[in-house]
């Protein structure tokens, strides 16, 4: 049996030898991305590539799962980030995402509209944020702002376009709210300062993921298997395969985990990523409102959060990229895999609370107010004001302190490769970040990520997780139950 990882973090890595069977948990943006691309790779043509999920695949409209991340009408595509190196790698998405010739091409049949991204902030000051120190207690050290982070986003997008006049034609300064009214169109606006990329966009979300589906199945090379995943199982140094909740066991010389929001469920990750839920509402529209929202920018607030993308067959999102909702789940039959074999595993971990398992679940009240807010000040129309939202939601995130994403070796059990993280902006990089998993799985990852998506945990170093990247409003730490009107505010 090929082993993939070293029993302890002090241990040299072992030369890697492509396995004979890879086992990826959860079929999102890593997991589908990661069997495509090494399916495609030659180094794994021996190799058994299967993908288990909640969702069946056979089943026309169950996949991708209906409370996936990887879901909804749409989803931001953009090279805007202040960290030079995600830059890099959305703008090597893009280029992906604009072929659009074909009916076969990614972006084709409107899977990528790129009408342009509005990226505001607003002007408060700094806050202190907790960042381990090298002992492992915390320091205080200021974080960027909504406002740091759009300049810094800026800085980066300028020197992208610089390459191409074409490109650096389309991204313009917006210097102030009514420059950003301007561009926006709406009669809104949002934020102080900001800038407009008409080389950024959107994608449908769910129609990406029914195509990257079928881009996996047309290699004739991963087989998909249709069940809920509840432990992983080990020996004394290996993880070895899965359970299922029928029963099932899957076994694998490498178990790839890459499930999201439910990976802490699985994984005890130590305190590095944890999963929040965000909140997001819908509006009917009518054809004509329609037509008139259909080609507006994007606008994205990182001080407030909130964020509108154009509407799809009539239905407009609104939504909120914050701090988010923790929901404390104990798990007593099934915990996690422990950080090491030593260890005692954690019985509380936050894990998605979604309407599949709760049908009657709301997003708390006063986020729907914060939510309404927004959308009358990016869009005032007086016949939107009052109209009530059709439906409001509770997209998880697998959320970093950094929003670096986790993709590397377990440091303590052999066969267990992790991929998560997504800190609610990976689905953008789905054309390319299958390739870069890979490339951690050989043991060559991306220089640029070096440091960035390694395993950062080891023990006793477990803290809470806030993503303090400079992108989040909101208030940290909410417990979703606590704010969740009474009904409905146990599980």
């Amino acid at each position: 049996m090929a082993r993939a990882a070293s029993s302890s973090p002090s241990s040299s890595p072992l030369p890697f030898s492509p396995p004979s069977s890879i086992l990826i948990i959860g079929s999102g943006v890593f997991g589908l991305s990661t069997a495509l691309a090494l399916a495609r790779r030659d180094d794994f043509a021996h190799c058994s590539i299967t993908v288990v999920d909640r969702s069946d695949t056979a089943q026309p409209g169950v996949f991708p799962s209906p409370d996936a991340a990887s879901i909804d009408t749409s989803r931001i595509i953009r090279a805007d980030y202040a960290d030079p190196a995600y830059a890099a790698l959305g703008d090597e998405a893009q280029v992906q995402w604009r072929k659009q010739d074909e009916p076969a091409d990614l972006g084709g049949q409107g899977r990528y509209s790129e009408t342009g991204l509005i990226l505001v902030g607003d002007f408060t000051p700094p806050a202190p944020s907790a960042a381990p120190s090298a002992d492992g207690g915390l320091k205080q050290k200021p974080k960027l702002t909504g406002m740091d982070y759009a300049r810094l986003s800026w800085a980066n997008v300028l020197s992208l376009a610089a390459k191409d006049p074409e490109l650096a034609a389309r991204v313009r300064e917006l210097p102030d709210s009514e420059a950003i009214r301007e561009a926006l169109g709406t009669g809104g606006s949002s934020g102080f300062w900001g800038y407009i990329n008409h080389n950024s966009g959107w994608a449908n979300a769910a129609a990406t993921m029914a195509w990257f589906l079928d881009e996996v199945q047309q290699t004739g090379r991963v087989n998909f298997i249709a069940g809920t995943v509840v432990s992983l199982e080990h020996d004394e140094t290996t993880v070895t395969g899965t359970k299922l909740s029928d029963g099932r066991v899957l076994s694998a010389d490498l178990i790839v985990v890459a499930a999201g929001a439910w990976t802490g469920g699985l994984v005890d990750l130590g305190g590095q990523a944890v999963a929040t839920g965000q909140v997001m509402a819908y509006v009917e529209l009518t054809q004509a409102e329609q037509d008139e929202l259909a080609n507006t920018p994007v606008i994205l607030n990182l001080s407030s959060g909130h964020f509108i993308i154009p509407p799809t067959n009539r239905v407009l999102k609104i939504a909120r990229h914050a701090y988010g909702y923790l929901n404390p789940t104990t798990l007593l039959t099934n915990p996690p895999l422990p950080l090491n074999p030593a260890i005692t595993p954690p019985t509380t971990v936050s894990l998605p609370r979604t309407a599949l398992t709760d049908p009657s679940l709301s997003i708390p009240r006063d986020a729907e107010l914060d939510l309404r807010y927004a959308l009358q000040e990016m869009i005032p129309w007086s016949t939107l004001r009052n109209r009530p939202f059709s439906k409001t939601r509770l997209c998880w995130y697998s959320d970093t302190a950094t929003g670096d994403f986790l993709i590397d070796y377990h440091p303590y059990w052999r066969g267990l490769f992790v991929a998560t993280g997504d800190s609610g902006h990976a689905f953008k990089f789905l054309p390319v970040i299958g390739d870069k998993i890979a490339d951690c799985i050989v043991r060559e990852p991306p220089a640029e990520f070096r440091g960035k998506w390694d395993w950062k945990v080891t023990e006793g170093s477990r803290r809470d997780v806030f993503t303090e990247d400079g992108t989040r409003g909101g208030t940290p730490g909410l417990v979703l139950a606590d704010v969740l009107p009474e009904e409905h505010g146990r599980a």
